[in-house]
This record gives C-alpha cells, structure tokens and sequence, in this order.
C-alpha cells in the first residue's frame, strides 16, 4: 500500500471518528432545551474537525527532505485561521451545548459526548503541528466542561481521555521529527561515503596508472642500468633522462597530459629543450571539455616551439588557466623570453592569446 492512499485512510478515520462522537450526541434520552443551538454546536465541532484534517498549508513539513515528513508522506502546519478555529470551537461548544440541553441533563452521556469530539479536534490540531493552539482549546475546554459540570464529571466524562489524545499526539509527532532528522542525516552521511569511495577508488585508479606507465618507462632503462652496472652509452643517457622527464611530468602535471601532449613534450625534449611542468590546481573545477581544448592546445604550442627552455604552469586565475613561457639559454637575459602564450579557463574566440615568439 502507498503512503498516499494510507494517509487518505488515516484522514478519513479521523474524520469517522469525528462524525461517530457527533452522532452519540444524537441518541439524546431527552429532547434539549434549545435543540437548534445542541444540533449547531455539534455541527460546528464535526465542520472544523474536517477544516483542520483538510485544510492545506504553505508552510512545508518541518524536515521536507525526510522521508517521514516530506510531501503527502507527513502532516504540513495547519494554516493559522483553521487553528484559531478549533480554538474557538473548542471555547464555544461546551458553554452551547450545557446551556441547549438544560440543566438536568448536562451530565448525560449523550450530552457530553462533545467532550471526546472536541478532543478528536484539538488532537488533528496537535498533529497538524500547531500545540500551542491545541493547548489553548484544550484549556478552554476545560474550563468550559469544569464550569458547567464540575471537575469530577468532567474528568469522568472524557475530560482526561481528550488531553491524553493530545499528549500522545504532541509525543508522536516529536518522534517522528526525531526520526526525520536522524533519516536526513543518515542520507547525508551516506552520500558523503560514497563520494568518498568514489574519489578514493578514482585515485586507486590514477595510482594504477601512475604506476603501470612508471614501469613502462623507467623499467626498461632501469634494467639496463643494472646490467651495465652504471656504464651506459650515450644513447641510452639520453633514453634514460627522456624518462626522468616523463616520469617528473606524470608526477607534476598529470592533469595537463594525454597521449598528444605526452608525445609532443618526448618529441621537444629529443629536440633538446628542458621542460617544466607544474601543475597547482589551477585546472580544477573544468570540466571534460575544456580540459581537452586546453590540452589540445597545449600540444600545438609545444609542437611548434624553438626554446631550448619551456615552463608549463596552471594558473590559478579566473581567466587564464595555463601559462607556457619559452626562453633560450644563449639568449641574452632581456632577450631570452620566445615564448609566453596563456590558454584561457574558458574558449573565448574574441580575445586573442598573447603570444611573443
């Protein structure tokens, strides 16, 4: 069964409920006094029952995110005018209903029966999230039935039933905010351990990587090292310091890298140029998208450089998000800059790179 179709069953049996105390009071053993003001006074505690079980609020639940509590699936606050009706009803009956059925019969049971069904009202009160109204009508209440039929019948005719309803109601409803806010809670820390996981697994993933093109690169040359016992060809120095290139990249700047940025970066280094690379998290936050034209770019800069000295640094900018500066060793030192292109965060087609080579 649904929640909606459950709270559908649990309004309609409040409001049953409701009708059967109404017409307990019907089964009178005597006519009253005034039976128009009896008949109006039931009427009026049955009408602003059904108000209070039906009327719609814009005040959400107390937890909206929580299961208990969220939509059709807990009691929103009960709109301020319905309250201040069960507080009146619940001021009014009593008084009407002593004066319409005369004196000797004030208390017979059918005569008190507005006792439960004031009860029932001040109880949807409570559950609809307004206490402080239900206690209110409850005092009133009391006042009411002890004034007219003292506080031993009052009590014994379901003065003390109605404020248990009302207790148990105001428990109830506490409970079950506890329980929203300990099952919000709960998703929340749920959801914070599998993001965990998730970046925990992802950088698993990224060591394993690391990892497997570390030994693809260095393994090899390593091997070599030891079998030589240190005594390498000039070739193989210069396999052996393309590797330490490659591996400091993968360490410096792994977000800045994919297979043509990797090649170029081998492909400028062959050609004798040093080359830096850090990478500071200025690439956070950028999507997929960007990360590719900013690597694509990267890598058209590289191909096409001369400098025999290439710093690639990300910046943490709100425009730029790489900067790549080239300089010559033989260069004078005013004159050694070639190179200073900055690839923006964002693809702006307007705004040229500034470029000096």
């Amino acid at each position: 069964m649904t929640v909606l179709p459950v709270r559908r069953l649990l309004v309609g049996l409040g409001l049953v409920f409701a009708v059967y105390l109404a017409v307990r009071g019907l089964m009178w053993t005597a006519v009253p006094t005034v039976p128009v003001v009896y008949l109006s006074a039931l009427a009026l505690g049955v009408i602003s029952t059904a108000i209070c079980l039906f009327a719609d609020s814009l005040i959400p639940a107390a937890y909206p995110d929580a299961p208990l509590t969220a939509g059709n699936r807990g009691p929103s606050k009960l709109p301020v005018w319905a309250a201040v009706l069960a507080v009146v009803t619940a001021a009014v009956v009593p008084t009407a209903v002593s004066l319409s059925v005369g004196e000797s019969h004030r208390a017979d049971s059918w005569a008190t029966s507005y006792v439960g069904l004031i009860g029932a009202l001040l109880t949807v009160t409570t559950v609809r999230r307004r206490p402080g109204f239900a206690w209110i009508g409850t005092a009133a209440l009391a006042a009411g039935t002890i004034a007219w039929l003292g506080p031993i019948v009052a009590l014994g005719q379901g003065l003390t039933g109605s404020v248990m309803w009302i207790v148990g109601a105001q428990l109830l409803i506490g409970f079950l905010d506890r329980a929203a806010r300990d099952t919000v809670r709960l998703v929340e820390l749920q959801r914070a351990a599998v993001a965990w996981q998730a970046v925990q697994e992802t950088r698993r993933r990224e060591r394993r990587v690391r990892v497997r093109f570390a030994l693809q690169v260095a393994a090899p040359i390593l091997v070599r090292v030891i079998q030589s016992g240190g005594e390498l060809t000039a070739e193989e120095r210069a396999q052996a310091r393309l590797a330490e290139g490659s591996l400091r990249d993968e360490l410096r700047g792994a977000r800045l890298l994919d297979e043509r940025v990797r090649a170029e970066l081998d492909s400028a280094r062959r050609r004798g140029s040093t080359i830096t690379v850090f990478d500071e998290g200025g690439l956070d936050g950028l999507d997929q998208q960007s990360l590719d034209r900013i690597r694509g770019e990267l890598a058209d800069i590289v191909s096409g450089t001369v400098a025999s000295r290439l710093i690639i640094r990300t910046a943490r900018d709100p425009r730029v998000a790489v900067t790549v500066v080239g300089r010559m060793d033989d260069a004078d030192e005013e004159d050694s800059v070639v190179l200073w292109k900055e690839i923006p965060r964002q693809q702006m087609a307007e705004e040229p790179t500034r470029a000096r080579d």
